[in-house]
This record gives structure tokens, C-alpha cells and sequence, in this order.
């Protein structure tokens, strides 16, 4: 694992030459992974998407992204690097996640996370998520069902929970 200094991450908009980086993390992190041209489809044809990169002395080592819907916010994804977790890297990217979701005028967040994920559970529960709910059968790879869950956004307060 490398040690991070986190006063040295950069988050920026997800762009085209990044997804060949952001299809391996997709491999490392998932077992259903998203293709290349999914991502491609996510950002030039939806524009509901946002996408963006956590950045480290200028390697990528993570992504999220969300549908920003009227005042709601879907995450559809969120990675980071095999070699980088455990570091609250996964609470910085969630974080800035939720800020640009208030920027873009959502007032809640929802996200699935497999019922078997205790520790991606764990970290959305620090940031406010609450368990609304089960989507049945929802992952492909092994029918797992997953758990709802939503946040409050209007609750934030300079980007972290109060």
C-alpha cells in the first residue's frame, strides 16, 4: 500500500483519455466491470452523468460518478485503486461526490451497495446514508440482492457531515 498525503489529492472532471486507467480500476475493484464504452456512452451522451478522478502526484487512483436527476443524485460508481484503500480515500471521494452533487442542486443522494459490502456500508453510514430499502437479485455475477440507501444533503456543511 502507498502511504498518501491527502492535502496532495486532486479532484477533476473525468475525461475521455482517462477511461483506460478508470476500465483497470473497474477490473480491480468489481467483479461485473463497466466497459470502456459504457464509460465513453456516460460522458458524451448522458447528460445527467457526472464523472470525475481523484488524481495523485498525477496518476489516477480513483473515480465516482452520479446521475444528477432535478434535486436528486444516483451514484452509479465508485473506486479506488487496489494499492491505495484503507486510507479514507473511498470518505474523500464520497465526500467530493456529495459536494458537486449540491452544486448541481441535489438535495439527496441515493446509491445500491451490495448487502455483503459491510465496509463500503460502514463509510456511506459515516456520510450519511441511511438503509431505505432492498432491490432484489440486483447483481448479475451472483443474483446478490442490493441495499438502498440515502442521504440528506442539505445536511452538509462545508463539504463534511456536521
Amino acid at each position: 500500500m502507498t502511504a498518501i498525503e491527502h492535502s496532495r489529492l486532486i479532484f477533476r472532471t473525468m475525461t475521455p483519455s482517462d477511461i483506460p486507467v478508470i476500465a483497470q480500476i473497474e477490473h480491480e475493484a468489481f467483479t461485473c466491470p463497466w466497459t470502456q464504452e459504457a464509460f465513453m456512452n456516460e460522458l458524451t451522451n448522458n447528460h445527467f452523468a457526472r464523472y470525475m478522478v481523484m488524481e495523485y502526484d498525477g496518476d489516477v487512483i480513483g473515480y465516482g460518478g452520479m446521475w444528477t436527476i432535478m434535486d436528486e443524485a444516483h451514484v452509479t460508481n465508485i473506486a479506488v485503486r487496489a494499492g491505495y484503500r484503507g486510507q479514507g480515500l473511498g470518505k474523500k471521494l464520497m465526500t467530493e461526490l456529495q459536494r458537486t452533487a449540491v452544486f448541481f442542486g441535489a438535495a439527496r443522494m441515493t446509491l445500491e451497495v451490495r448487502v455483503s459490502n459491510e465496509i463500503a456500508q460502514r463509510l456511506y453510514r459515516k456520510l450519511g446514508f441511511e438503509p431505505a430499502g432492498i432491490r432484489p437479485g440486483y447483481y448479475s455475477d451472483n443474483q446478490e440482492d442490493a441495499l438502498i440507501m440515502w442521504a440528506e444533503l442539505s445536511a452538509l456543511e462545508g463539504g463534511e457531515r456536521a
